[in-house]
C-alpha cells in the first residue's frame, strides 16, 4: 500500500473522529433555544385556493416553486410581509412547515393576523 493511500485513509479517519467529537459535545439544535415553528407567535390559516396554492421561495409569482399546498390544508404562518401583488393583495405569508415557503395571503385565510416579518 502506498504512502499516499495510507495518508488519505488516515485523513478520512481523523475527519470522521473530529466530526463524532463535535457531535458529542454540541448540544442538540434547539436544546436551549425555542424552535420558531413551535412559537406561540405562530398563526394558523387555511388554504382557500380551490386548485391548491403554489408556495414559493420568494414573495413573488416568479419565485421558485417549493411545493403546492392543497385546498383546505391548515398551514402554520410564521410572519407576513409585502411582496408582489396578487389580485390586489401585496401580503405574503412565510410558512413554517419544514420548507419555509411563502404563499400569497390572498389564498390563505388566517385565523388571526400574523406578525410582521423583521
Amino acid at each position: 500500500m502506498s504512502l499516499r493511500i495510507l495518508l488519505m485513509r488516515f485523513g478520512i479517519a481523523a475527519a470522521g473522529g473530529a466530526l463524532l467529537a463535535f457531535a458529542a459535545t454540541t448540544p442538540a439544535a434547539g436544546a436551549d433555544q425555542e424552535d420558531p415553528r413551535e412559537s406561540k407567535q405562530i398563526a394558523k390559516g387555511e388554504v382557500i385556493a380551490r386548485t391548491g396554492l403554489v408556495l414559493r421561495g420568494a414573495p413573488t409569482r416568479g419565485g421558485a416553486v417549493v411545493r403546492v399546498a392543497p385546498y383546505g390544508e391548515i398551514v402554520k404562518i410564521y410572519c407576513r410581509a409585502e411582496g408582489q401583488s396578487v389580485s390586489g393583495d401585496r401580503q405574503w405569508h412565510l410558512l413554517v412547515d419544514g420548507t419555509w415557503a411563502r404563499g400569497s395571503a390572498q389564498y390563505i385565510e388566517a385565523y388571526r393576523t400574523p406578525r410582521l416579518c423583521a
